[in-house]
């Protein structure tokens, strides 16, 4: 089952569809051919933030879709040096290449919280269910 099809309650941004699972896992998904600005990944974390006020949570980004991210983009995403409610972050891509590159940025802009790579979306899920709080 695909779980990264935005349901109706979504909260559609510029660039994104972010919602909340009834399993507890925070979704978001990029707009197909996604140019992604520091402006958009500001956005984007407001929301996923608004998700929950009370607890930590794990998100699953489906960046598949996603043409460009800018390196401002890219350094706020890691979540280093401000406040974030994720405790966990699964990044959904689509082929070894995309993996290379997302290790490589991960590696430069590690993230302060267990982030990993996957190109399975049930293997995501999984590994993000353990995360939940």
């Amino acid at each position: 089952m695909n779980q990264l099809i935005p349901p109706p309650h979504a909260v559609e941004l510029s660039l994104f569809w972010t919602w909340m699972g009834d399993d507890g896992i925070c979704r978001t998904k990029a707009k197909p051919l996604a140019e992604i600005t520091l402006k958009e990944a500001m956005e984007n974390s407001l929301a996923v933030t608004n998700m929950f006020k009370d607890k930590k949570f794990p998100l699953l980004v489906d960046a598949r879709s996603v043409k460009s991210m800018e390196k401002e983009a890219r350094k706020y995403f890691s979540t280093n040096g401000r406040a974030t409610r994720i405790n966990s972050m699964a990044i959904m891509v689509k082929s070894p290449l995309s993996r290379v590159i997302g290790n490589f940025f991960m590696g430069l802009n590690k993230p302060l919280i267990p982030a990993r790579l996957f190109d399975d979306e049930n293997m995501a899920v999984e590994w993000l269910k353990k995360q939940v709080q």
